[in-house]
């Protein structure tokens, strides 16, 4: 199935940029660079092409993806799915088994493969993972690999992939600039998709809003602020661990629906974090700028620099979280006395206003049934469709995403049905089993 009838039958029109990359894939021979900003679309940029000129009757391993983190090749592959072209992939990462993931391998055969450096390797010395049959391997976020330090286990990966299988790596940053892109990372002779020259585009799609803060502690201004913001998705960014912890006790104790996410959580409870927020669980995220990057979060309106960022980098990464694409969005600067905008933030900017009677805080869209049945069981996505509906009571409009694991599931619900669904699901059985589910916390 080729680009355009994939992205027809999902209602996608591809960018300019996502044009020009899947024309030098598809049409080229050789490797490919592709540099766009951030929240530009470069995940599908590779993977539409990728879906095109896989063989799907094949059951070999065609394409290995370098990712930097657990959580965008988790979603990478959920993205490859939702393409619908009948091309199978697979994450592989830290945080769980490896012998578990190889007999996921072995069962499930994918044409991709989407791993972090180290497991990669760690599949590669076992054995667990041919190469011998792959024919593209991708590098995306190949700047965000280098800064947290993969550059010796990329290259090592590179190595051991057939000598004739192309290369695409994507990029927010020109690679030419790194010294670390060398050996089997260096992008030399590459056909270059350049649209960093479009990386000001947001500024276009982006709204900028001061708010001022009366204290030098923000907490009561970025309370109000959020009251104001309703339930719409927000991400609150903070520099420090200790910081977004402590906000969000604040926001929790003020009646907020929000989750918290920094490297100081484990993977589980990280991986948790995200998908209540995906799913609207949650409508605010506090985050340090871990997750700034490597995340693909649709439909954020809108983020809000607690703290300021260090970086003009990090300025970009936290606000490319928004107006992702083809959206728009808006971003809140909260400054307490003797605090300026970064010289860098040169677009419009408006002074946030706050109304005489503050709405009270909103609660969240939806909210997450954890259901004790999953793949192991032969309980599908439909099969827990059809029972929050015929069991449940729900409507079709009253459930969003659905995900199911090998032991459990998550499911969505509208969050004023929450008391209405679990009353009737009780003591009930999906598939002829009776099974555990309980609002998710």
């Amino acid at each position: 199935m080729d680009t355009d009838k994939i992205s027809e039958k999902l209602g996608i029109t591809m960018s300019q940029m996502q044009r020009a990359a899947a024309a030098a894939i598809i049409q080229g021979s050789g490797n490919v660079e592709v540099l766009s900003p951030t929240g530009s679309g470069k995940t599908l940029a590779y993977l539409l092409p990728l879906a095109q000129l896989i063989d799907a009757k094949s059951d070999e391993l065609q394409a290995v993806v370098i990712v930097p983190g657990r959580e965008l090749a988790i979603q990478s592959a959920e993205v490859l799915a939702s393409l619908k072209a009948g091309v199978r992939g697979y994450a592989c990462h830290g945080g769980r088994s490896a012998m578990d993931e190889h007999r996921e391998l072995r069962k499930l055969m994918p044409h991709v493969v989407f791993a972090t450096p180290g497991r990669l390797n760690d599949h590669l010395d076992k054995a667990n993972i041919d190469p011998s049959g792959v024919m593209w391997t991708v590098i995306d976020e190949f700047d965000k690999c280098l800064q947290m330090g993969f550059a010796d286990e990329m290259n090592h990966a590179m190595e051991r992939m057939p000598k004739t299988a192309r290369r695409i790596f994507l990029s927010a940053t020109n690679m030419a600039d790194d010294g670390r892109a060398n050996g089997e990372l260096s992008p030399v002779g590459f056909h270059i998709v350049d649209f960093l020259e479009n990386s000001d585009d947001y500024k276009d799609r982006v709204k900028i809003n001061i708010v001022n803060s009366p204290d030098k502690d923000k907490l009561r201004t970025l309370a109000n602020l959020l009251a104001c913001l309703g339930d719409e998705s927000t991400i609150v960014f903070l520099n420090y661990r200790d910081s977004v912890e402590r906000t969000a006790d604040f926001l929790r104790s003020e009646g907020f629906s929000l989750t918290a996410y920094h490297g100081g959580l484990d993977q589980s409870q990280r991986e948790e974090a995200i998908y209540r927020f995906a799913n609207g669980s949650a409508n605010i995220l506090i985050s340090t700028n871990l997750g700034s990057r490597g995340l693909d979060i649709p439909n954020v309106r809108n983020i809000v620099h607690y703290h300021l960022p260090e970086t003009e980098e990090d300025y970009t990464h936290r606000v490319g979280r928004t107006a992702r694409w083809d959206k728009t969005g808006e971003t809140y600067f909260i400054l307490s006395e003797g605090e300026t905008l970064p010289d860098y933030v040169d677009a419009t900017i408006c002074d946030f206003e706050f109304p005489e009677n503050l709405p009270a805080p909103a609660k969240s869209r939806m909210t997450t049934l954890y259901i004790g049945k999953g793949k192991k069981d032969k309980v599908s996505k439909g099969d827990i469709l059809g029972f929050l509906c015929k069991t449940g009571g729900l409507k079709g409009a009253e459930i969003g995403r659905i995900d199911v694991y090998d032991y459990y599931a998550y499911a969505a619900v509208d969050n004023r049905k929450l008391n209405f669904v679990l009353k009737n699901v009780q003591g009930c059985k999906i598939k002829g089993k009776r099974t555990k589910v309980e609002e998710m916390r």
